[in-house]
């Protein structure tokens, strides 16, 4: 989007124009671009309407009711913090005592608009002016907030009083590759986290994807799941970091209650936790390792990416089939508090039972599902180069039947786990 488009899009004529479209549609938005020509309605305006209604309907599903009222850019959409997540960021500034926030790469806005809706004053920055004003109109209602285009890193922070810092670099290039290396992030990270010598209270957002080795000694280190999905990583220096350095796992998990309501549940692992600590060092005990059990559990892919297995197998109170792949199994049903969200708090694994084990081979393999009957296969696997859909195209599964494979080792040899997902 040029800065022609964006203001016919702020003009009376195309706001309302972008608040009368329907909700997208992605088979009827050729249909209704030939509408709009026809009545008369500019070219590029409505192109520009019909761009920002398809990235709301994508923004909805991190940004809900919100996103219907704001203006993306793709990319802006897929870096953007999901609201939960963002609102927790803010949290952890409001109990650290920030009054002002400098997010330095602000993006289309998300995470400044959560500092701001906790009433927290906000500049935001970003070096692309487009997006910049963009995140002006994202967050017109909040006069705390002020946005600025160019370099956050160039601001003198003291001078603008601000006593906590964000950034959320970019990790993706202008074509949309993913970039994993963090000297390659705009800005880089090490540029970043030497803020901290200014201002302790500095947080920063990054891929899910970074390695252990590297990684701050004086910061907590946490990954986030939602529902299932690892979203992102943070770091946090200062006081944003209350328990102090260290990795931690952080599971959100949305419930619907009787009354239709949702909410969302959380648990949070965290290295030299005490059911996990080795002695008071921080460092988690290596895990016991043992056969397969009556009951297997998946650790939340937040807790894997984290390195809490130990921790996780210690709460589920169970034994790892293998020391290199994450996949815990027991021989009784896990405590309740680990994996129920009854108990008000979102599981630190997926439970499944155990139907059947045997050594990986086709041959039989295909023949144990014929003669029940399996048609209908979900194929999960951990430590095997085994292609799930290369599999199921050897199996000619036929039947009406469904089952549910984990595809694994258990002590160093390839098998075979049949399961079933626990209610």
């Amino acid at each position: 989007m040029d800065a022609s488009t964006l203001s016919k899009l702020l003009s009376p004529d195309g706001w309302a124009l972008l608040g009368s479209l329907p909700p997208y549609d992605e088979q009827r938005a050729m249909a209704l671009a030939m509408r709009l020509r026809e009545a008369g309605v500019d070219p590029d305006l409505a192109a520009a309407a019909l761009t920002q209604s398809r990235l709301r309907a994508k923004a909805r599903a991190k940004l809900g009711g919100f996103a219907d009222g704001m203006l993306f850019t793709p990319d802006g959409v897929e870096q953007a913090t999901r609201l939960v997540v963002a609102a927790l960021h803010a949290r952890r500034y409001l109990e650290a005592g920030v009054t002002r926030v400098a997010d330095l790469t602000s993006g289309i806005g998300a995470d400044a608009l959560a500092f701001a809706g906790v009433g927290l004053g906000v500049l935001a920055t970003d070096v692309d002016e487009i997006t910049a004003a963009i995140a002006t109109v994202n967050l017109r209602h909040f006069p705390e907030a002020e946005v600025r285009h160019g370099d956050g890193l160039a601001l003198d922070l003291a001078a603008e009083g601000v006593d906590g810092v964000y950034a959320d670099p970019a990790r993706r290039t202008r074509g949309g590759k993913r970039v994993f290396d963090p000297k390659a992030y705009a800005p880089p990270l090490d540029a970043v986290w030497a803020l901290r010598e200014q201002i302790p209270s500095l947080g920063i957002k990054v891929g899910p994807g970074i390695a252990h080795q590297g990684l701050p000694a004086d910061a907590e280190t946490q990954w986030v799941s939602v529902d299932g999905d690892v979203v992102e990583a943070g770091l946090w220096f200062g006081p944003l970091a209350p328990a102090g350095p260290g990795r931690s796992a952080l599971v959100l998990r949305t419930v619907t209650g009787e009354d239709g309501e949702s909410r969302t549940l959380a648990r949070t692992l965290r290295s030299g936790d005490a059911a996990g600590d080795l002695a008071g060092t921080g460092h988690e005990p290596p895990p016991e390792v043992g056969p397969v059990g009556h009951y297997l559990y998946e650790p939340d892919g937040a807790v894997v990416r984290a390195g809490l297995v130990a921790q996780a197998a210690a709460e589920l109170g169970g034994r790892l089939l293998d020391r290199t792949i994450a996949y815990v199994t027991t021989d009784a049903p896990a405590p309740a508090a680990a994996v129920d969200p009854a108990t008000g708090r979102a599981p630190v694994a997926t439970g499944y039972r155990v139907l059947d084990v045997m050594p990986f081979g086709l041959k039989r393999l295909k023949a144990y599902l014929r003669e029940r009957g399996v048609g209908r296969l979900t194929i999960k696997k951990r430590g095997t180069a085994v292609t799930p859909e290369q599999l199921r195209s050897q199996l000619s599964l036929k039947g009406d039947a469904e089952a549910t494979l984990v595809l694994t080792r258990v002590g160093g040899a390839q098998h075979v786990l049949v399961v079933e997902p626990l209610g």
